[in-house]
């Protein structure tokens, strides 16, 4: 645990919080007798905590922006695949404690799991430390102008973009496909294609079938002088 408090900068005044955090329920139900408790409670916690720091962030950040910018920027920045990307980074899939069943299952590596215990760890830290030290951590692991750049990419919704492009003209028609998958089950990685009128304008992956296709349209529109 001092290890990850090293990663976090962050030194817990009661590190039962953070081992909480840690806790999967599927570790929690198989040591029931022990008492422990997994971190669902904390990761309950975690998403408002979150929630309300990047509200206040983005409210600050850009005051001319109107709310439905604001929601779409915060969604874009609080999703799973973010809080993946923070897990992966602090190496939290080393330090959960999972069941079995779990284990065996590749658990440490699967984004839902990886993304809860962000949120959990974020509530330990308030928990232990009140907002200040929170919004501190938040701001180190997600907060940053590297962090804002990614999202205004991500919130982009090239499909649409792509669309609007193509209907400047008249019996254009767009398709989707997916045209192959690796990796295991989770953590998978789609590839998609983007056709028009048939023939093929662009490809992309990701680790849903909806960002590949998102990535492809990027694609297409980057082949078209439009990014």
């Amino acid at each position: 645990m001092r290890d990850l408090e090293k990663k976090l900068n962050y030194t817990f005044h009661d590190p039962a919080l953070l081992e909480e955090a840690l806790n999967h329920s599927s570790y929690a139900n198989e040591h029931r007798s022990a008492g422990l408790r997994s971190n669902e409670r904390l990761e309950f916690l975690g998403d408002s905590v979150l929630g309300f720091v990047t509200a206040e962030f983005l409210f600050r950040q850009h005051p001319d922006a109107p709310e439905g910018d604001l929601t779409r920027i915060r969604a874009a920045l609080v999703c799973e695949q973010s809080l993946y990307e923070v897990a992966r980074k602090l190496g939290l899939g080393q330090y959960l404690k999972l069941g079995r069943g779990e284990e065996a299952g590749g658990g440490r590596e699967r984004i839902s799991i990886l993304a809860d215990a962000t949120e959990a760890v974020f509530a330990a830290v308030y928990l232990d430390g009140g907002i200040q030290e929170a919004t501190a951590l938040i701001h180190r692991c997600l907060l940053d102008a590297e962090r804002e750049e990614v999202v205004e990419e991500r919130r982009r919704d090239y499909k649409t973009a792509l669309q609007e492009l193509v209907q400047r003209q008249a019996d254009q028609v767009l398709t989707y496909h997916m045209i192959g998958e690796a990796g295991p089950d989770h953590d998978k990685t789609f590839q998609a294609e983007v056709r028009l009128n048939g023939a093929s304008v662009g490809t992309g992956s990701g680790h849903s079938k909806k960002e590949a296709e998102q990535a492809a349209a990027r694609a297409a529109l980057e082949a078209m002088g439009e990014v």
